[in-house]
């Protein structure tokens, strides 16, 4: 099972390598093709866009088929993606390759989640997930500052064509190291899929995902224009100042795995909770490089460890539709991403400054935390029944 989890694992650490790389990237982009920064943006917002299109249809398309199989097919598509990205000869088709590349990102990790958890049996569901994620933490980590470097160092198209033999690598490991999971003989049915989108507790859960995450991607998103001209910090060390936030991403993964195993509804809770106090704090702490930096970590860290939680509570939840909702949950994850980046421009935008962010994204934690909440007592009462 290590090794079956680790392989999986290497494809998370690939498409956190694409999705986040890209944004370091930009500017070699936008001076090639000649584009404006708007213009350029186009190539995170259709990975995000591949992203958020390509759960559902991906994972209703494909329900029938077997999951070690199905695995094999989304990285072999993740690996085209991004070569065509490495080759694209205009910034039309570099768009359009991006957008190919995100389309099995959220169909991989909610099939790679439910693998992971098959194997890994009862009472252990939520780490083995939280290990499959781990890869997409390590990629905020190494993997990114890598890529990076190598993009500047050699050009954007090295880092891309660097990603999809990533893929490639992960398409070999698979077909070596993970087993079919059991039971996965038993076909589901597109309409049972899709049944899940009928369930009250799998669309708070997303609901959650979509509003609640949002307020680390509010802080994230802005984290330069804080740490320089609000923390006082070099811009030399955003290298490291990023890798403390992936490290952060890294503790909270593996901790929200052990806290969603021991009880999943009052550990998303608590973490929730734990969550609109940082970021509260951090609009604080972040008049200080020392403080600023301590919060950036834990913000890092309460961000990554609701994760597990919401991917192991939608699989719970989910009934025979296992597979589209884990997938979706990575698609909430993904307008939570743009919810809490739009958020945040327009409280800067407003006059409130760079710390204002944070104060916004605690503010979508609780609105998170308002939705989970009655959830979490609604499922108590149906389960004591």
């Amino acid at each position: 099972m290590p090794l079956a989890l680790a392989a999986l694992a290497l494809g998370g650490f690939g498409i956190g390598v694409t999705e986040f790389a890209a944004m370091g990237l930009l500017r070699a982009i936008a001076d090639d093709f000649g584009l404006t920064e708007p213009q350029a943006g186009h190539v995170i917002s259709a990975y995000a866009l591949g992203v958020v299109v390509g759960a559902p249809l991906l994972t209703v398309w494909t329900s029938r088929w077997r999951r070690r199989t199905l695995l094999l097919a989304l990285m072999g598509l993740f690996a085209v993606g991004n070569v065509a990205a490495a080759f694209a000869p205009s910034a039309g088709l570099l768009v359009a390759a991006r957008f190919v590349a995100g389309i099995p990102h959220g169909a991989y990790f909610g099939v790679a989640s439910l693998v992971a958890a098959s194997l890994a049996g009862a009472g252990k569901q939520a780490r083995a997930v939280a290990l499959v994620l781990l890869g997409l933490s390590v990629a905020n980590v190494v993997g990114v500052p890598a890529a990076t470097w190598l993009g500047e160092a050699v050009g954007w198209q090295a880092a891309f064509l660097a990603v999809g033999a990533i893929g490639l690598v992960t398409v070999a490991a698979i077909a070596t190291l993970v087993p079919e999971p059991p039971g996965a003989g038993d076909p589901v049915h597109a309409r049972e899929e899709l049944g899940a989108l009928a369930r009250p507790q799998v669309l708070a859960t997303l609901a959650v995902g979509c509003v609640g995450f949002g307020g680390m991607f509010a802080v994230y998103t802005y984290i330069q224009w804080t740490m320089v001209d609000v923390a006082g910090i070099s811009p030399r060390w955003m290298p490291a100042v990023l890798a403390l936030y992936g490290l952060g991403m890294v503790t909270g993964n593996l901790a929200g795995g052990v806290i969603a195993d021991r009880d999943l509804d009052r550990g998303l809770v608590g973490t929730t909770v734990f969550m609109i106090s940082v970021l509260a704090l951090f609009s604080v702490a972040a008049h200080n490089p020392v403080t600023a930096l301590v919060g950036l970590f834990l913000v890092g860290t309460t961000g990554a460890a609701l994760v597990p939680g919401l991917q192991a509570r939608l699989m719970a939840v989910a009934g025979r539709g296992q597979t589209l909702a884990a997938a979706l949950n990575h698609s909430a994850l993904n307008v939570a991403n743009a919810l809490g980046a739009w958020i945040g421009g327009v409280v800067i935008a407003a006059g409130f400054g760079y710390t204002s962010p944070a104060l916004a994204g605690a503010g979508l934690a609780a609105l998170g935390l308002a939705i989970l909440a009655p959830a979490a007592r609604a499922a108590r009462q149906q389960a004591s029944r």
